[in-house]
């Protein structure tokens, strides 16, 4: 688990070291261990590395086989390198580190580009070919690793954060129209390529790039989620059997890649609780940690799960760690949090996660997290909603889902960002795509290779790291997620979603935690906006910075500070957040350069 950046150019010159070395000093946080850079001929890296697996100098990076002639960064995890490690050593490869990095350099030299078909993990990493060449990016299944870029015609430069991009010089930070309606309409959600700035994109998930020494660009997408039934009809005993085994094999394969200890993000809720339940027998001394908020008051939802937390660590006899947050943190500490997004995120899991990280990373380097369940198993409460309307899937998906309707962000948005229904064209492209059986076949497979990329997993990998905490997801597990897109839709469904996983939770977990109603973490203070938080959003939303970019219509912004708790989006966020915090993001993180409308 590291951070990366590099450069290629194109025109022939030598790379910027001097820009490499900015990209790699504003990854700092993501690698606090060690760093280094590579040069050779057009290429140049930059590595900060988190040393979880062969902590040793052997696995330092970039490194480089001078034998095989590749150089590599990587960020991330393969959970089967020692399997792929015993597999080249047969075909003849000897190696000279333990860990995971080494194996990705000698199963490319082996496989090529479909090297990566055979990885288990979460992985971005470019590798420099320096007998062709060429440069080769790679991105795992799920995007839970980022690799941002940007291309002009002079060069390359890749980055694990867009803060490290922009660190870099020469971006083009004007605001991109169609991405400002997709941020807006699906939970901030951008798919890629595209992100809210037009000189900034991102590899998309399951893809690879390669760049030769000619100029030739070869994009690949290397996995596909097929959501269609098996050709064999299976039991509802079958489909737990099943569920209960691959779930067991992919918590234990996250479990043992580490040289250090691994903990577990305790929430309270069932996807959690079901990681300790499966890990307890195997982790000595277990540690868990859970975080809480300050309730506004007694009219408004709790800010906390302790009360299942601590079930769970007495039940299970952890060495349980938990950690209550003042509104008054929130606030004073909202501003690194902002920064820290290397996309501007709404989710109120966002500041959780970077001040449990903050606490957490004292203990430990390595926690797994429930983070995917939800999706992956049909978890909540819009899916059976949409399932009940009528109407063309795009109709029964955005009544349910949608932050805002087309009509509402028109008149939210300045004229000079207006765009067609761009969101609603990818939607229903999207879901019309084949290979899923039915209609909630269509919504989770696009949840779970659109959608999940850029809300849950890209907070569960950017605010961590921004203290050095690797977070691993064992509910994304390729496998896993493969088995329970076969599933019918109505076994995901059944006593309120997630049947399989509260079924096979029983007699691991306390039967409390698996029969709560489903918690929907909340920050109060972020969702019913009063107080110093609502007069922090007012100060944005007039502030100098935000009239001279002329984003938003005036007449909008006043209607949301006059009522602020009158309008939330379908999911109950506050729209008045969304607003702030995409202006908050820009500036803290984007010179006045970005500030001008698009040219017409």
């Amino acid at each position: 688990m590291c951070g990366i950046c590099g450069e290629l150019r194109l025109d022939g010159t030598a790379p910027d070291a001097a820009a490499v070395r900015r990209m790699t000093e504003a990854l700092a946080r993501r690698g606090p261990d060690d760093q280094g850079y590579f040069q050779d001929g057009p290429v140049a890296f930059g590595h900060r590395r988190l040393a979880i697996i062969d902590l040793s100098s052997h696995a330092h990076q970039p490194m480089v086989d001078k034998a095989l002639r590749l150089a590599l960064v990587f960020n991330g995890t393969i959970y089967n390198y020692r399997e792929l490690r015993a597999e080249l050593m047969e075909l003849g490869y000897c190696f000279f580190s333990e860990g995971d990095t080494e194996v990705i350099l000698k199963a490319y030299h082996a496989w090529g580009e479909h090297c990566v078909e055979r990885f288990y993990g979460m992985f971005a990493f470019a590798i420099h070919d320096l007998r062709h060449g060429s440069l080769f990016l790679a991105r795992d299944r799920f995007g839970i690793k980022p690799l941002y870029y940007s291309l002009d015609t002079a060069r390359l430069r890749f980055a694990s954060s867009v803060q490290a991009l922009l660190a870099g010089g020469g971006v083009d930070t004007t605001i991109d129209p169609v991405a400002l309606h997709h941020h807006f309409t699906l939970h901030t959600v951008v798919p890629a390529p595209r992100t809210i700035l037009n000189g900034v994109k991102k590899l998309a998930p399951a893809t690879t790039l390669t760049w030769s020494a000619t100029g030739q660009v070869t994009q690949r997408t290397y996995w596909h989620l097929d959501a269609t039934r098996p050709a064999q009809v299976l039991t509802e005993a079958e489909w737990l059997d099943a569920t209960r085994g691959v779930l067991a094999r992919a918590v234990e394969r996250h479990r043992r890649a580490a040289d250090v200890p691994v903990g577990v993000l305790l929430s309270g809720g069932l996807d959690s609780s079901l990681l300790v339940a499966l890990l307890a027998d195997h982790v000595a001394d277990l540690r868990t940690f859970s975080v809480g908020f300050e309730d506004l008051d007694a009219d408004v939802e709790k800010a906390d799960e302790f009360a299942y937390s601590d079930l769970m660590a007495e039940h299970f006899r952890t060495r349980h760690h938990q950690y209550r947050i003042p509104n008054s943190e929130v606030l004073e500490r909202l501003p690194e949090a902002v920064a820290w997004m290397t996309e501007p995120m709404v989710s109120h899991d966002v500041i959780a996660f970077y001040l449990l990280s903050e606490k957490v990373s004292q203990q430990v380097k390595v926690v797994l997290a429930g983070q995917g369940a939800d999706e992956v198993f049909g978890g909540y409460f819009w899916y059976p909603r949409m399932e009940a309307e009528s109407g063309t899937p795009l109709e029964r998906f955005r009544r349910h889902y949608f932050d805002r309707d087309h009509a509402e962000y028109l008149e939210m948005i300045a004229p000079a960002w207006h765009v067609p229904d761009v969101t609603a064209e990818l939607v229903e492209r999207e879901l019309a795509r084949p290979g899923a059986d039915t209609f909630l076949d269509q919504v989770w497979r696009f949840d779970i290779t659109t959608l999940i990329v850029d809300d849950p997993v890209k907070r569960v990998d950017n605010m961590p790291m921004a203290w050095g905490l690797e977070v691993r997801v064992p509910f994304l597990d390729h496998e896993l997620v493969e088995l329970a897109a076969k599933m019918p839709p109505e076994l995901k469904l059944r006593e309120g979603g997630k049947y399989p996983l509260k079924a096979i939770a029983r007699g691991l977990v306390p039967d409390a935690v698996i029969d709560r109603p489903k918690g929907y973490f909340p920050v109060p203070a972020l969702k019913y906006v009063r107080g110093e938080f609502l007069e922090r959003m007012r100060g944005i939303l007039t502030s100098q910075a935000c009239l001279r970019r002329g984003l938003y219509q005036r007449a909008y912004v006043e209607k949301l500070l006059a009522e602020p708790e009158a309008h939330f989006t379908r999911i109950q966020g506050s729209k008045l957040w969304h607003l702030a915090l995409l202006e908050w993001w820009l500036q803290v993180n984007v010179d006045e350069a970005g500030h001008a409308p698009p040219k017409q």
